[in-house]
């Protein structure tokens, strides 16, 4: 016997138990997009290894340790698997002049790749959904953004979802925070890890989102971004912070709040709970005014957020808040497969007027006693058995069977349908 093949570590195989609560979120997903007029693109999974080097900064984590990067054998180019989609969406649009004719938002959902360790509700493969509206620049787009979470949150009927607002400012800003850091965490070296020393020319923004517990009295005693704000910027905080208040939608302004790529500025924000573990971030996202320029279009603003879909199905679970596994309303029990010609007529009419419809399958040794296709139509969670009997088909009939409690109200015992008129009125009924 051949070794048996396995998938890689991190990398999940997803079944239909699950995937029918996959499906049933991204439903959600879709209406709310479509109710705030957000609309889908889909981009590659593969893309040049520049794009993310570029857009999210080579001394960012991603790019360092977790990119999965290789070499196309056919021409030598340097591709990556993506492990985010944002600056993919913006090289689509850069690349074809999606701006053109003004401000686009639009949505995305699919699976990203990162190699890391495996944990709960973050794996090597995981899937996200994103929000992007770029050509946008003032903050009631970042508003919207955020009261679109928000509803999604309450559709789903999530609580203790909570947000965290900050602001990075914009680049002369970061840079005159970002000499301030530098002086403060060399006047205390002998504080800092490995992470944080390697860090400390490179990217020393990034020290403060140290998960380090050790650190973390002296990163809280830097120095403040939001204190070197000028006018602008503040200005543009204030004006989310005033729609959000104007909704009652609750925050903390969080001035240790980062992101982990570097193209963010201005407002960034994050949806934590504390039911997940220490991987408390469900939905995060700000604004990257910077990154078109950088990836080579014309400079617009921009803004977005993504949420990890693992992430929120485990809240959902953890909630208890998934829906039922979906069943089908009726089970064709059939004692002779000398009737299928006839029978499957039947059940594709039933399917054609809306109902979910399971037939019994013939195996090797025929149909099966009525009592194991019984036993098959009972465990498949349907309503109601259709037991197609030779007697009554040669009458052109049915027998219904109810197979739940209370189901009876609807059909005497022994009731039969007779007709494809009889099979549409007896559908509508069911599906009342």
């Amino acid at each position: 016997m051949a070794e048996k093949i396995v998938a890689v570590k991190g990398m999940n195989d997803i079944f239909p138990a699950e995937s029918a609560a996959w499906e049933w979120l991204e439903a959600h997903l879709r209406e709310l997009m479509t109710l705030y007029s957000y609309r889908n693109v889909r981009t590659p999974v593969v893309e040049p290894t520049a794009l993310f080097v570029r857009g999210l900064g080579e001394v960012t984590d991603i790019v360092e340790k977790e990119m999965y990067s290789f070499e196309d054998r056919l021409n030598g180019e340097a591709l990556t698997l993506r492990p985010e989609n944002t600056a993919g969406v913006v090289r689509a649009a850069v690349e074809h002049s999606l701006l053109y004719d003004g401000g686009k938002r639009l949505y995305y959902m699919g699976p990203m790749f990162r190699h890391e360790r495996p944990q709960r509700g973050r794996y090597r493969q995981f899937h996200q959904f994103g929000a992007e509206a770029l050509g946008f620049a003032g903050p009631d787009v970042d508003a919207e953004l955020i009261l679109m979470a928000c509803d999604l949150w309450n559709r789903l009927g999530l609580t203790g979802v909570k947000l965290e607002i900050n602001s990075l400012g914009q680049p002369a800003e970061r840079q005159q925070h970002r000499q301030a850091l530098i002086a403060y965490f060399e006047a205390h070296a002998d504080q800092l890890d490995e992470d944080a020393r390697r860090r400390l020319h490179s990217n020393p923004l990034r020290i403060l989102d140290t998960k380090n517990p050790a650190m973390q009295a002296l990163v809280n005693g830097a120095p403040r971004l939001m204190d070197l704000l000028g006018a602008e910027s503040l200005a543009h905080f204030n004006g989310l912070r005033a729609i959000l208040d104007a909704h009652g939608i609750a925050y903390t302004v969080n001035t240790r709040l980062v992101r982990g790529m570097d193209y963010y500025n201005l407002s960034v924000f994050e949806f934590v709970t504390d039911q997940l573990g220490s991987q408390g971030t469900v939905c995060a996202g700000g604004r990257y005014d910077d990154l078109i320029g950088q990836i080579g279009g014309k400079p617009a603003p921009a803004v977005g957020w993504a949420l990890g879909m693992e992430r929120i199905l485990e809240l959902l679970k953890t909630a208890q808040l998934l829906p039922a596994q979906p069943v089908p309303d009726v089970f064709a029990v059939v004692p002779d497969a000398v009737a299928w010609p006839q029978v499957s007529q039947v059940l594709r009419e039933l399917r054609q007027h809306g109902l979910k419809v399971q037939m019994h399958a013939c195996g090797p040794d025929g149909m099966g006693s009525m009592k194991s296709q019984f036993k098959k139509a009972d465990g498949s969670g349907a309503r109601y058995a259709l037991v197609f009997g030779q007697d009554e088909l040669a009458q052109g009939m049915v027998s219904i069977k109810p197979l739940r409690a209370g189901e009876g109200s609807l059909q005497s015992s022994g009731q039969r349908l007779a007709s494809l008129s009889d099979c549409a009125q007896w559908a509508g009924t069911l599906r009342a």
